[in-house]
């Protein structure tokens, strides 16, 4: 298959272009000339690339061709304060016009890397659901295959610092004096990225039989509170640092309680294979190991 990935230099997006290669299809990365290069600095050789902000978004489609699908994996979080017509333009504007491109090209499916949190939480989750209600319009039509993949709270070895769970884990390998965090009576399903990975592969070689429309959660099936996943994440380093619960409030709006409702995707065939302990430790692991450690 030939497939079109956004966010190719980013975590997921980087995991899913090796696991791709590794599979024998055809990668194009839709990035930015600035974009960091090197998650994807050992397949360079093995992909084609083009610079968004140097061609027109057409670009990709007319000269690659007879593209099999598109797998969106580009996201703006807004932790760098952006404005909120920069979060809506990045989850918003540029997706929907990444769509309609597609369907002009006649790609068969589109897969859509959308948040497991609640619209009305803040402005990033905000737009990624209105990108996701305009892929279920447009598959409503007939225009495409949408598959939206409500994606819980992924890790794995070399994650961005800026996710809770690299700082934690960073902050425990490092050990930190102190490491300050809410109550953590919050709960969370965490998912290794492999499993993630996984689902996005089995669901864009699904059979055309299944609906235009494909909207599924990803992640264990399973919460457990954030303290519990520090707490585990500290014996597993055998940290020295201070675990100092309740030091900082919760955010407004705060989520309690997330876990992925697996009924859709698991009649599908698929299902997370690696536990949050066994996760943890490859994460752990590979992390320790790294250079600039």
């Amino acid at each position: 298959m030939k497939v079109l990935v956004t966010g190719g230099t980013g975590y997921l997006g980087s995991n899913l272009v090796k696991a791709l290669l590794r599979e024998g299809h055809d990668v194009i990365v839709l990035k930015r000339s600035f974009s960091d290069p090197r998650r994807l600095s050992d397949v360079l050789d093995a992909i084609v690339t083009y610079d968004l902000d140097r061609c027109e978004i057409t670009e990709p489609f007319q000269k690659q061709g007879n593209l099999d699908a598109v797998i969106h994996t580009a996201t703006c979080y807004g932790r760098k304060r952006e404005m909120c017509s920069d979060i809506f333009q990045a989850n918003a504007l540029f997706p929907l016009q990444l769509l309609e491109s597609a369907i002009m090209f006649k790609v068969p499916a589109f897969l859509n890397t959308d948040t497991s949190l609640p619209r009305e939480l803040n402005y990033y989750s905000l737009s990624k659901k209105q990108f996701a209600d305009w892929g279920k319009f447009y598959a409503s039509q007939g225009c495409i295959r949408f598959m939206n993949l409500q994606v819980e709270h992924f890790y794995g070895p070399g994650d961005d610092e800026s996710k809770f769970s690299t700082h934690v884990i960073k902050s425990c390998l490092e050990n930190l004096p102190e490491l300050k965090l809410t109550k953590g009576e919050q709960r969370r399903d965490f998912i290794y990225i492999d499993d993630v990975v996984e689902a996005f592969l089995m669901l864009m070689k699904m059979p055309d039989r299944h609906p235009e429309f494909v909207d599924c959660s990803v992640g264990s099936g399973k919460s457990v509170t954030i303290r519990e996943f520090v707490e585990k994440v500290a014996r597993l380093t055998g940290t020295t640092t201070l675990l100092s619960f309740g030091a900082i409030p919760y955010r407004e709006n705060e989520v309690m309680k997330s876990k992925a409702d697996l009924s859709s995707i698991s009649c599908l065939g698929w299902k997370a294979k690696v536990s949050l302990d066994n996760g943890l430790r490859k994460t752990i692991e590979s992390d320790r190991q790294r250079p600039e450690r």
